[in-house]
């Protein structure tokens, strides 16, 4: 372990993925470090997440991690897109829909918050509600903890980031809705459906479900829909599935089975799907990480390049022996190309639940195509793959 940034103190909001990869790193170069998380506890909800090329792999190989997570992979990664009756349109390959490691977020999460939890203080169950700079900290206040003062606090508090609008503004000079929403839950496994995610669609619309590869009596379902802006409570799991059931309502296919298991469903993911463009990452002694930063929901490398972010951040903090003026531009500078490359002009929404019929036959379509789709495959690995990334260990 390092000693570059020992007595250096830092809070980290939000213990999903950022949060906790950057809380391992600022460890080891010897920060005290605190995350606070609003859930009261790990989640367990989301969908499966991937890492491709080099530099994912070579960040997650140097966390100390990559054998951890290939023993717990999915295996999935195709999709198969499927008419009413089941017959397949097109498969995009493993390599495009699951990049080169596809694992459950849940499994992600954990292992990454185990891989230094000896050495990071939790806060489960609490948010930061006030942020004050001084001239040599931010003071910060809790929902429920007690006030503290700290020397840095990082946001990685995904799209709808607390720290962001306390910090940096209001949400609305940030995320713009791109159009749709998107919906995720566990539910019994559907006879006949393997786990290489079917996915079927009406315009606007589309339902999706797998088998879990590791429990083949669960079954993941995953919808899209096409709506303006809703208004909804984040924590309201009654009117999120009046929501879905409504979009989803009078889906042939597996859609009634999807719908059944919804009602039933003790957790839900549910979300708008958005672009996060932040002008710039830091104020101050506050910084932006991952989805905060530069999110766009669903984006094929937002994970990956969050993980690649924590170890960037950090090691800044550690060349600059913790003056955050000179790391914080330093992060930004090195992350900004490589985060907005993927991220300019994504919009997963549009793909996956085209809003119109001429829309949806064009997709399935130019997805028929093996060229294209060998294309896809080059693209992504190119848009994963930043320049050579300094070492950072000590």
């Amino acid at each position: 372990m390092g000693h570059r940034l020992r007595d250096i103190r830092v809070l980290i909001s939000g213990a999903g993925v950022a949060g906790p990869a950057l809380a391992y790193w600022l460890t080891h170069h010897g920060a005290r470090v605190t995350v606070v998380e609003a859930a009261p506890a790990l989640r367990t909800s989301g969908f499966a997440v991937d890492f491709r090329g080099p530099t994912h792999l070579g960040v997650l190989e140097r966390m100390g991690v990559l054998d951890e997570l290939r023993a717990v992979q999915t295996h999935a990664g195709a999709m198969s897109c499927v008419d009413e009756h089941g017959r397949e349109i097109f498969r995009l390959p493993a390599e495009f829909a699951g990049g080169d490691l596809e694992v459950r977020r849940r499994d992600l999460s954990r292992v990454l918050y185990e891989r230094a939890a000896d050495r990071v203080e939790y806060l489960f169950g609490d948010t930061i509600t006030a942020l004050s700079e001084t001239s040599t900290g931010v003071v910060v206040d809790f929902a429920r903890s007690g006030s503290r003062t700290v020397d840095l606090v990082v946001g990685a508090d995904g799209l709808h980031s607390g720290v962001r609008a306390l910090g940096f503004g209001p949400e609305t000079g940030f995320v713009r809705h791109l159009g749709h929403y998107l919906a995720g839950w566990d539910m019994p496994a559907v006879p006949g459906v393997g786990s290489v995610p079917e996915q079927y669609n009406l315009p606007g619309r589309m339902a999706s479900i797998a088998t879990d590869p590791r429990d083949p009596a669960v079954g993941g379902a995953f919808v899209v829909f096409a709506a303006p802006r809703l208004e909804y409570a984040d924590r309201d799991l009654g009117q999120q599935k009046a929501l879905i059931t409504r979009a989803l309502s009078g889906m042939e296919w597996h859609v009634p089975r999807l719908l059944a298991g919804l009602a039933a469903a003790p957790e839900l993911y549910f979300d708008s799907i958005s672009r996060v463009v932040v002008p710039h990452w830091s104020t101050g002694r506050v910084a932006l990480l991952g989805d905060a930063a530069w999110g766009v929901t669903l984006g094929g490398m937002g994970v990956g390049t969050a993980v690649v972010g924590a170890y960037v951040l950090a090691g800044e903090l550690a060349q600059a022996g913790g003056d955050h003026v000179t790391a914080f531009a330093a992060y930004e500078e090195r992350m900004r190309g490589y985060a907005s490359k993927w991220q300019r002009g994504a919009n997963p929404g549009a793909f996956l639940a085209p809003k119109t019929a001429f829309g949806l036959r064009f997709r399935n379509t130019m997805f028929s195509n093996g060229l294209v789709r060998r294309m896809l495959v080059r693209s992504t690995k190119s848009l994963a793959t930043a320049p050579e990334l300094p070492d950072y260990l000590d």
